[in-house]
Order: structure tokens, then sequence, then C-alpha cells
């Protein structure tokens, strides 16, 4: 088994890796709507949103963190063998769908990784069932809520400035997307770092490192900031352009509407300290916005495809990870 001081370090900067991935995959998450109504060019877009990733810590508690360190999997099963295994799983995961441009989930990727490894060192008794209740709970709800909100929001914009004239109300949009565009990626850092964090805190404490009590230390949640918002820098333009522009086609307007429903939802869950996923949310609330026209703007061929991308990521990440944890018990 690898333990000593040079594995956690190893470890540690493995989780950075993935974490600098999901701000990289997730790019899209942030930037897409903003970059497809052409409020900000590319490169400005994703500068603007990895400086809202790296202070969210700022904003947010530690809830999401404590869930995934605690809630989730049995801390007494956890070592480096089984951590570095979640991490390849879910680092694996989010490569393949990365290459494919689909928007899966980094967060469950990670969840499905860890427990895939814990069930293969120690049987699905070390499984926080209600842990794992609360994120299949979330993954139903998180896209639901974030379709409903940006639906009401964009049918009540189109009720209220019915009379204005198009020209008004996408200059008006333009300047408010910069305030919505910001938000989502708050809630973007506050609820995706945090996992990584509950991660590499569950890894220090199960090797000695934290002393008898769990916790997440300050430079744990500085350098996790810190990997997503350079990750977020560099940008995921293929599933940019999934998220953007495949689904359905936006407008300023349709940009805040589906940012600020999807930013309300991820403030909500981060509060609450149920690790969501950034990509439903954002997915459903674009569909949302499409929806308030006609359903049949929607492109259901490019949703349906990314809703099986969302169905097996937690098993897909979860058998790379028990597979990779059973490698590695044979070679050690």
């Amino acid at each position: 088994m690898l333990s000593g001081q040079g594995a956690v370090v190893t470890i540690i900067v493995i989780a950075l890796i993935f974490d600098f991935l999901n701000g990289f995959h997730d790019a899209a998450n942030s930037i897409a709507t903003v970059v497809s109504t052409r409020v900000l060019k590319p490169q400005w877009a994703v500068v603007w949103a990895a400086f809202f990733n790296f202070i969210a810590f700022l904003f947010f508690g530690l809830h999401v963190a404590n869930t995934i360190g605690k809630g989730v999997v049995d801390p007494s099963a956890i070592d480096s063998v089984v951590v570095a295994s979640a991490l390849i799983g879910a680092i694996s995961w989010n490569l393949i769908t990365w290459y494919f441009g689909i928007p899966a989930s980094s967060s469950h990727a990670l969840i499905g990784g860890l427990g895939g490894a814990a069930i293969a060192k120690g049987g699905a008794k070390v499984l926080n069932f209600a842990g794992f209740s609360k994120i299949g709970i979330s993954i139903v709800l998180s896209p639901l809520l974030g379709f409903a909100l940006a639906f009401v929001l964009m049918f009540l914009i189109s009720i209220f400035f019915f009379r204005k004239s198009p020209r008004r109300i996408d200059r008006w949009f333009r300047r408010l997307q910069f305030v919505s565009a910001s938000l989502y990626s708050l809630g973007h850092g506050g609820n995706d770092a945090q996992k990584t964090m509950g991660i590499i805190a569950v890894l220090l404490y199960s090797s000695g490192y934290l002393g008898t009590h769990f916790s997440v230390p300050l430079w744990v949640v500085l350098s996790c900031h810190a990997a997503m918002g350079l990750g977020t820098l560099f940008g995921g333009w293929r599933i940019v352009k999934t998220m953007g522009m495949k689904i359905t086609k936006l407008k300023p307007v349709g940009g805040f509407c589906a940012e600020t429903g999807g930013a309300i939802t991820l403030f909500l869950a981060t509060g609450l300290g149920i690790p969501v996923s950034t990509t439903h949310t954002i997915t459903g609330a674009i569909i949302g916005v499409g929806a308030v026209n006609k359903f049949s703007a929607i492109r259901w061929g490019v949703a349906r495809n990314i809703l099986w991308a969302w169905i097996l990521t937690i098993p897909a990440a979860g058998l790379v990870a028990a597979i990779t944890w059973y490698i590695a018990h044979l070679i050690i």
C-alpha cells in the first residue's frame, strides 16, 4: 500500500490536477452563455470566470467539502490507494467526455470514483447511503430547478419588456450578463472547488495529518480555488460549443436568465452542503430558456446525448476507479 508523506504529497498533486481539469472541463458552465451571445470574447470570458472562480471562497462556507469528506464514504475506509484510484477514475471520465464535447459532470465523476474505489476495498458497507441519496436527489433536482428558474425569469421578462424594442433589450441585457456571469462563476467555484477540498482533507485526516478532528486547512482551500481558476483560464472549447450553441440559440436576455437561474440554484445547494453538478444545472437552465419560445427550439438529440452521459458518469467513473484499485492492490 502507498504510505508515507511522499505518497500523500503525490496524491494531493493528482487531486489538484483533477481540480485543474474540472475548471478546464467545466469552463463551459461559466462562460458558454456569455460567449455564445457575444457579450464577451472567449479570451476575456475565461479571465472573467477564472477570477470569480478563485474568489468564491470569500463568499461560501465549507459545507460541500465536509459532505464529500465525511458524508459519502466512511472516512475509516479511505487511504492513499482509494483516493488515488478515485481521482484516476474521475480524470479518465473527464478526458473522455471532453474529447467528445459532452458536458458531463466532473463532480459526479469524482463521487463515482470515490465510491467505486471504496467499494473495491471494503464492499458496499463503507458507503454512506444517506449521502449518496442526497447526491442522487440533487442529480434530478438541480437541472429541474435551473430549468424552472430560468423559464420563469425568461417568461416574466418577455411579459414586462414586451413593448420595448429588441435593440434596447439587447443592450440592457448585454450589460446585465456581466452580473449574471459573475454570479454563476461564483456559484461554480463555490460548489465545485469544495469537492476536491473534501477529497484532500479526508486524505490528510485518514493519514493522521489533521489530528482527531476533520477540517479543511486554509492552504487546501486556496490551492483548490487556484487550480480550478487556472483550468478555467485554459477553457474547454469543445464543450463551450455544445453548451452555448448546440442546445438552443441564445440571445443576451436568454443568457442572463440561464446564468441567473443557474446561479440561484448553486447558491442554494452550496449553502445546504449539497454537491450538485454545475453542468447539470446550467444545461437545465439553458433548456428552460429555450422552452419559453417553443420546445422545438431545443435540439433534443443533443440533449439526449447529454442525458446519457449524466446517467453513465457515476458508474463509469466508479468502474474505472475500482479497476485501478484492484490493479494497484495486485502490484503493491
